[in-house]
C-alpha cells in the first residue's frame, strides 16, 4: 500500500486562513500591520522566486512586507548599517521582522549579518539568542523549515513521543533546530533523536531503525526505499533541480511503497516554511508589542 502523502501545500493554506484572523485581531489592536523587511542581495533566480512567494503570502495574510533589493556588490558593512536602520524600534512605523534572503555573496560574511538582526525580530530564528533559547526548550522564533516539519508532523497525527527520529543533515537551518524540537518535552516532541551527517557511515544502520526520518542534506535520491523501515514517516526537506525538474533527497517513486508517510518535492514542506515565517512574523509583531 502506497504511502499517505504530507500535503504541505494543502496545509499552508489553513494555517493562513487561521493567521488571517489572527492578524486582523493585532491590526485592529494595534492600528497597523505587521511589519516584515525582506533583504534580497544579487539576481540569483531562486532567491528572487522564493522572496516572490513570501511576498505573496504575506499580502494574503495581510501582513505588510517591503523587499529591499541591494547589488551583488554590497558589502557586509553596508548590510549591517541597513539592519540596524531597519531595526530601528524609534521609527513611527517600525518593521517587526527582518529576513535576509539566503545564501549571500561569498564575499559577504553571513554570519555577521544574520547576528546583526535583533534577536525579537528574527524571524528567521537564525540568531545566537533564539538558537539558544530552543537549546533550552523556551523557544522564542523558531527557523521556519524545522517548524514546519513538526506542524506537519503533528497534523497528520504522527506520534512522536518515544519514537525513533533520525534527521540527516546537521544545518543551523533545518537539521539542529529540528532535532531540537523533536527531542523538547512536550507535544510534537519526546522522540529519541539521531542527528546524522556527511561523515556518519553506513547511514542504514540508522535510518533502518528511524519511525520518523527526515532528509534534509541536499543530495538527489539519497534516500531509497532499503534504507526507509515499513510504515516509517519520511520527511524530505531537500530541494534540488536535476535536468530542469526539482527533486528531494527521497527518492519520492520507491519509497512511497514502503513508508506510512511521505512529503513530495515540490507541495511537501516548502509551502510550509512559507506558512511560519508568516506566523513568525506576527509572533514578533506581539512580541514586541506586547499583545
Amino acid at each position: 500500500m502506497s504511502a499517505c502523502i504530507l500535503d504541505g501545500k494543502a496545509l499552508a493554506a489553513r494555517i493562513e486562513v487561521a493567521l488571517q484572523e489572527e492578524v486582523r485581531l493585532f491590526s485592529n489592536t494595534l492600528m497597523r500591520s505587521p511589519r516584515l523587511a525582506v533583504i534580497l542581495v544579487g539576481a540569483v533566480a531562486a532567491s528572487h522566486s522564493y522572496v516572490k512567494a513570501k511576498s505573496s503570502a504575506a499580502k494574503r495574510v495581510g501582513i505588510d512586507s517591503r523587499v529591499i533589493e541591494l547589488p551583488t556588490e554590497v558589502t557586509t558593512a553596508e548590510l549591517i548599517r541597513l539592519i540596524e536602520s531597519l531595526g530601528d524600534s524609534t521609527q513611527q512605523i517600525p518593521f517587526d521582522g527582518i529576513l535576509v534572503q539566503l545564501p549571500l555573496p561569498a564575499h559577504v560574511d553571513t554570519r555577521a549579518v544574520l547576528d546583526a538582526v535583533p534577536p525579537k525580530k528574527d524571524v528567521d530564528g537564525f540568531h545566537p539568542e533564539n538558537a539558544g533559547l530552543l537549546f533550552q526548550g523556551r523557544p522564542q522564533l523558531v527557523p521556519c523549515t524545522a517548524l514546519g516539519v513538526q506542524k506537519m508532523i503533528l497534523d497528520a497525527g504522527i506520534p512522536t513521543a518515544g519514537r525513533r527520529a533520525v534527521v540527516i543533515g546537521r544545518s543551523d537551518i533545518v537539521g539542529k533546530p529540528l532535532a531540537m524540537l523533536l527531542a523538547s518535552r512536550g507535544l510534537g516532541g519526546d522522540s529519541t533523536v539521531t542527528l546524522l551527517h556527511s561523515r556518519s557511515p553506513n547511514l542504514s544502520a540508522f535510518t533502518l531503525q528511524a519511525d520518523i526520518l527526515i532528509a534534509a542534506v541536499g543530495v538527489p535520491g539519497l534516500v531509497t526505499a532499503d534504507m526507509v523501515q515499513p510504515g516509517a514517516a519520511v520527511i524530505d526537506v531537500g530541494i534540488n533541480r536535476v535536468d530542469s525538474q526539482l527533486v528531494g533527497d527521497v527518492d519520492f517513486i520507491s519509497v512511497r511503497e514502503v513508508a506510512g508517510w511521505i512529503s513530495p518535492v515540490p507541495g511537501g514542506v516548502g509551502p510550509m516554511t512559507v506558512a511560519m515565517l508568516m506566523s513568525n512574523t506576527l509572533q514578533a509583531a506581539r512580541l514586541q508589542s506586547g499583545i
